[in-house]
């Protein structure tokens, strides 16, 4: 089993801003989509109360403390991410983390793959990443999207393999 980690975050590491992501760019969304689809997606609290449904096509695992935690049908609730891993494992060969950024700094530990949107701009936000050292990565850039009339910003995609 592959634990991949998924994120877009700006030049200056922001992923979030007021509980929400500070861009809007549908065919970034599109990779997101691809890259997850039939695949198990492991989140935070935080991250799933951004949009509060299942995302479609994904078996959705959901992080809380919270033994009364409620979510829409189709979320299963796993009280930390070691949980959530073994779950989501016995379904799939790939297993995704979506977010937090504290779910993202655990699983870049042991992450055998990342996929990461670089917007090409500098956004104001709260949820800060910390910049991961992928020096001892194979990484590649994978697709380069220009700012047009649907996308404010330009973005590249790299996909970063642990070596």
């Amino acid at each position: 089993m592959s634990l991949s980690i998924i994120f877009a975050r700006s030049m200056n590491h922001c992923i979030g801003k007021n509980g929400k992501i500070p861009w809007h760019l549908p065919d970034e969304f599109g990779h997101f989509k691809r890259t997850t689809l039939g695949k198990p997606i492991i989140m935070g609290r935080k991250t799933y109360e951004d949009h509060q449904s299942a995302l479609p096509g994904r078996r959705n695992i959901v992080i809380s403390r919270q033994v009364d935690y409620q979510t829409v049908a189709g979320i299963e609730l796993q009280p930390s991410l070691d949980a959530a891993i073994a779950s989501a494992r016995s379904t799939s060969d790939e297993v995704f983390v979506i977010g937090g950024v504290h779910f993202f700094v655990e699983a870049f530990q042991i992450a055998d793959c990342v996929y990461e949107t670089v917007i090409e701009a500098q956004i104001d936000g709260e949820a800060i990443l910390p910049a991961f050292d992928f020096s001892d990565w194979s990484s590649e850039i994978i697709e380069r999207h220009d700012a047009d009339d649907k996308h404010a910003y330009a973005y590249h995609i790299l996909k970063h393999v642990r070596s």
